[in-house]
């Protein structure tokens, strides 16, 4: 453990409330997980401990934590865009940890599906963000059916200037660490100046002038986050993207390729600012800046962790004005630069089986090795959901790959295999 979830354990002794600040990528997910696994009792039906975070990734992401930690309490999450009938038979015999997202939280309350006066402790991971998104309501009305609660623990990575009077508070601690960064992070911001007409095109030779190498690129809105994937996919550049308003098979498609090594490259709104589950990148761009500065820094938190060093691309016209936005920030140039990034290393396969067809990692594994005839290195990140699973395998060893795999059976199943698009 590190400092701030020892103090984070400490302090929330004797069910005291806590408000927990601490930076992006601190280890907040376990420094909250902890004090709810001290509070499960194993002999207690129904819910005990009610997670409500802002964005279906997170609550998957902290789901696996939860699994992680290997002990023999029920978790379950539920989420806009996932199956009710599925979150509903969750609920019949009650996880001891519900992990959600506001909505459907609220959801299910509102149906009975399981019983808020159980609830011990609540948590509200990324408590600003959730506001913030506009579940002032839901997270009002969920907190005012917790009847039952002897704990609250509120986490963010921004300090907030009024805490809402629904969550309940009472003689809270305040943890924070947002000010206890002795090592800032080594960020190295350079202007790409540009004229609106050609934005599109600047973008498309900065990335050329990156290469191949872990970038997300920042944007304020959807369509401009299509605009640009449309043009990198014109280019013959792999990418992917990531908004509110795609389905959640294909956000969480995309961030599996982004980590596993598919894509380099992923276009994205402010969402995957912060909470997400996304391997350390080296560069961050800003195609749109956006308004605040709470936004930018947390968009820049995503780059330079662990004492690396990150590269920020700051897309500007001369007439932008960002207070935030240091006037001596050095030009980078960008012109002439048209030599498309190398091709990522793997390839993502999808398998149409998983979790419930009782197929693992080492099924995968031993199918692909033994009967696809592939090296060990050939394999890369696996990614084992309840019906599908997802393999990065050797780009130059896809379509052998699944021509061998044509007939044979995983597990004695015959299975759909192709590239995840």
């Amino acid at each position: 453990m590190n400092q701030m979830q020892k103090s984070t354990y400490k302090a929330s002794e004797n069910n005291t409330d806590i408000v927990l600040l601490s930076p992006t990528g601190s280890g907040k997910t376990l420094a909250f997980l902890f004090p709810v696994l001290r509070n499960l009792k194993k002999d207690v039906q129904g819910v005990q401990a009610l997670i409500l975070v802002p964005a279906r990734e997170l609550a998957l992401q902290i789901e696996q934590v939860f699994k992680s930690m290997g002990t023999d309490f029920k978790v379950s999450v539920c989420y806009g865009g996932h199956d009710k009938k599925i979150e509903v038979n969750n609920l019949i015999e009650a996880p001891a940890v519900l992990i959600g997202t506001p909505g459907r939280v609220t959801y299910h309350v509102r149906n009975n599906n399981f019983d808020p006066k159980t609830v011990k402790t609540l948590v509200l991971d990324e408590f600003d963000k959730a506001l913030e998104l506009g579940f002032h309501d839901d997270m009002e009305f969920i907190c005012n059916s917790l009847k039952g609660l002897s704990q609250r623990v509120l986490t963010s990575a921004t300090a907030m200037d009024e805490i809402p009077a629904f969550t309940g508070l009472k003689d809270e601690k305040i943890i924070s660490f947002l000010k206890e960064n002795d090592v800032k992070p080594d960020l190295q911001l350079r202007k790409v100046m540009t004229i609106p007409e050609e934005k599109l095109d600047t973008l498309f030779n900065l990335v050329c002038k990156i290469g191949n190498k872990r970038t997300l690129i920042f944007c304020n809105h959807r369509d401009a986050v299509d605009r640009i994937s449309e043009l990198l996919h014109q280019m013959g550049i792999d990418r992917e993207t990531f908004h509110g308003g795609m389905e959640q098979d294909e956000r969480e498609r995309a961030l599996l390729k982004f980590r596993n090594d598919s894509a380099r490259i992923l276009i994205t709104t402010d969402l995957a600012a912060r909470g997400l589950d996304i391997p350390e990148v080296e560069s961050i761009v800003h195609y749109q800046l956006p308004p605040k500065e709470d936004a930018f820094i947390h968009r820049n938190g995503r780059t330079a962790r662990m004492n690396a060093k990150g590269f920020v691309y700051l897309i500007m016209n001369e007439d932008d004005n960002f207070p935030f936005i240091k006037n001596d920030t050095p030009e980078e140039s960008v012109a002439g630069f048209t030599k498309v990034p190398q091709k990522t290393p793997f390839q993502t396969i999808y398998i149409s089986a998983g979790k419930k067809d009782k197929v693992n990692k080492v099924d995968i594994v031993g199918y692909l090795l033994k009967k696809g005839e592939l090296q060990k290195e050939d394999v890369g990140v696996i990614e084992v959901k309840d019906t599908t699973s997802y393999v990065a395998v050797s780009r130059n060893k896809v379509n052998a790959v699944l021509r061998k795999l044509q007939n044979e059976r995983l597990k004695g199943k015959k299975v759909k295999m192709e590239v995840a698009y």
